[in-house]
C-alpha cells in the first residue's frame, strides 16, 4: 500500500507513509460497529524502520527508553502468520514497539490517545466523485474533539491504527481534522478497502 490521506470535510488531507490512502469528512457511514472499543487503538509513530529480518534477542516492547525501544524493534519478528506475543494486551499509556504483518514495516508509537470507544462506525465503499475506494471512520462527540485537537497539534506527523497490538495502518496528518467524520482513500480494491474496515472494526 502507498502513502494514506485524511481529509475534513470537505478539504483537508492526510498523506502517509506506509500505506497509500486519504482521508476525508463524509457523511455517517452505515457498515460496522466496533467490536471490542479495549482492542482498537490510536498511537502515534515515533518513528518508523522498514521491513527486515529480526536482529538480536527480544527486548521490551513497552519501553520508555528510546534505545531499548530501537533495539526491540531490530528484534521484533513480524513474520506474516506468525501470532504477536502480546496479542492486544498491549498497555495503551506506554509506547509500544509494533509492525504492518502484510508489508513487515516496524514502528515505534507512543501512548494511545484515543480508542475504539470513540469510534461510532466503519464502513468502506466508492467514492462517486473518484471511483476509488474509501474507508469511512466515523467518532463519537468524543473522540471528534479528541481527533481534531491531536490532528492540530501533529500536522505532519504519522498516526498508527493498532488492532491487538498490530499496526493496520500509518497515515500521516497534514491538516486538522475536524467535524467527527474521516475518510482513508488509497490504491486497494472495494474487497480490501472492506476487509480494512472488517479489521478496523475488529473482525
Amino acid at each position: 500500500m502507498g502513502g494514506v490521506r485524511i481529509l475534513l470535510l470537505a478539504a483537508v488531507a492526510v498523506l502517509a507513509t506506509g500505506c497509500q490512502a486519504e482521508v476525508a469528512g463524509h457523511a455517517a457511514p452505515t457498515g460496522f460497529i466496533v467490536k471490542d472499543g479495549t482492542q482498537l487503538r490510536f498511537r502515534p509513530v515515533l518513528a518508523e524502520l522498514p521491513p527486515g529480518p529480526a536482529t538480536g534477542s527480544a527486548g521490551d516492547r513497552q519501553s520508555t527508553d528510546p534505545a531499548v525501544q530501537q533495539a526491540a524493534a531490530q528484534a521484533f519478528d513480524c513474520a506474516q502468520g506468525k501470532p504477536d506475543p502480546l496479542g492486544g494486551r498491549d498497555d495503551p499509556a506506554l509506547p509500544l514497539v509494533s509492525c504492518d504483518r502484510a508489508q513487515g514495516t516496524k514502528y515505534i508509537l507512543g501512548p494511545g490517545f484515543l480508542s475504539g470507544a470513540d469510534v461510532s462506525r466503519v464502513d468502506a465503499t466508492l467514492d462517486p466523485q473518484t471511483g476509488s475506494s474509501v474507508i469511512n471512520l466515523s467518532f463519537t462527540a468524543k473522540g471528534a474533539r479528541t481527533w481534531a485537537e491531536w490532528t492540530g497539534q501533529n500536522v505532519g506527523k504519522q498516526v498508527a491504527v493498532v488492532l491487538r497490538s498490530r499496526v493496520l495502518t500509518a497515515p500521516a496528518v497534514q491538516s486538522a481534522i475536524t467535524g467527527g467524520e474521516t475518510q482513508i482513500t488509497g490504491k486497494f480494491t472495494l474487497p480490501e478497502a472492506r476487509q480494512l474496515a472488517r479489521d478496523i472494526a475488529g473482525g
